[in-house]
């Protein structure tokens, strides 16, 4: 199906499965929103806008679709509520399709920079390792050379982490321990990629640090390091979110994006939540590519963020 663009029949159960609950969730409260009505009115808008916003799209983004919504219903007076599911999914992917955002194809890197660079950014615990663990995976699969970075030298565990994601995939992993300097981390990982003409070079950065101003001085850093080799580089500074953590998650877009340019995203764990509209008002808001989104479980369940495919099974019931 052209809609669809790459998507394999396989990824598109995936996303639908991943998307179960949040699905479950809008459409049963979008039946109570109608329960009873023949017309979209006023109070249809009004519990309309309840829906959105308690699906976790967005207060801002949520505006946009009713005001959009508001419009189709004063163009064409006989809009029932039975035809409202049509209208949202055709004013959502127009909302979507108008930003500043392209879909990508699947797992790709610009044949003109090599070896791509990308910075991870993201708060401990949103699956920024397993994220990078899974790119790492599917990159290798389309045939790219990968190294990883483990720049995230002040938590525990992270160095062990990403050490075991390297040794599951098969690619390799430049570490200096923990507590070292994770500009000089990045400096070694951006030489081995450079000196072994590796494709994609993926550093792990640092969860959390104390304040804004270390966290933008400690990227600073690593970026001019990186440029040593490399003057473009970072070519991407990819920021993980936890999909299922909802508002908090356009908090920490927020912040993010005051204190280093992210250039794109990818939200997580969109399985286990009912949250998945967040994904809709932070493509929206922030005008950032949502790159890659998190399905599942599994390698293959990290996908390509296809905007329309997304708003297709969104509103598709299983």
């Amino acid at each position: 199906m052209a809609l669809f663009g790459f998507m394999s029949k396989d990824k598109k159960e995936s996303l639908d499965k991943g998307l179960e609950k949040t699905k479950e969730n809008f459409f049963s409260k979008l039946g109570k929103a109608v329960a009873g009505k023949s017309t979209v009115d006023i109070d249809v808008l009004d519990e309309l806008e309840e829906v959105l916003v308690s699906s976790d799209v967005g207060i801002e983004t949520t505006v946009k679709i009713i005001d959009r919504v508001e419009a189709r219903v004063a163009k064409d007076k006989y809009l029932g509520t039975s035809e409202l599911n049509v209208i949202l999914r055709e004013e959502i992917a127009g909302l979507l399709s108008e930003n500043n955002t392209e879909d990508i194809e699947d797992f790709e890197l610009p044949k003109d920079k090599k070896p791509y660079v990308i910075l991870v950014v993201g708060v401990n615990g949103v699956g920024k390792t397993t994220t990078i663990g899974k790119l790492s995976h599917q990159f290798k699969q389309k045939g790219y050379k990968v190294i990883l970075g483990a720049a995230d030298t002040f938590r525990a565990a992270a160095v062990d982490q990403i050490k075991l994601w390297g040794e599951r995939v098969g690619v390799p992993v430049v570490e200096h321990g923990m507590n070292t300097d994770p500009a000089s981390v990045a400096f070694d990982a951006v030489k081995k990629g450079v000196d072994e003409q590796a494709d994609l070079v993926i550093i792990d950065t640092a969860g959390r640090l104390h304040t804004k101003v270390n966290l933008m001085n400690e990227l600073s850093k690593i970026k001019k390091v990186i440029q040593k080799f490399i003057p473009d580089a970072p070519h991407e500074v990819m920021l993980v979110l936890d999909g299922s953590t909802g508002q908090n998650a356009f908090i920490q877009a927020q912040e993010f994006t005051k204190a280093t340019d992210v250039t794109s995203l990818a939200i997580t764990k969109l399985d286990g939540t009912a949250k998945g509209g967040v994904v809709i008002g932070i493509s929206d808001q922030f005008k950032i590519p949502v790159k890659y989104i998190g399905v599942g479980e599994k390698m293959e369940e990290l996908q390509v963020f296809n905007k329309m495919a997304f708003v297709e099974s969104f509103f598709t019931r299983n």
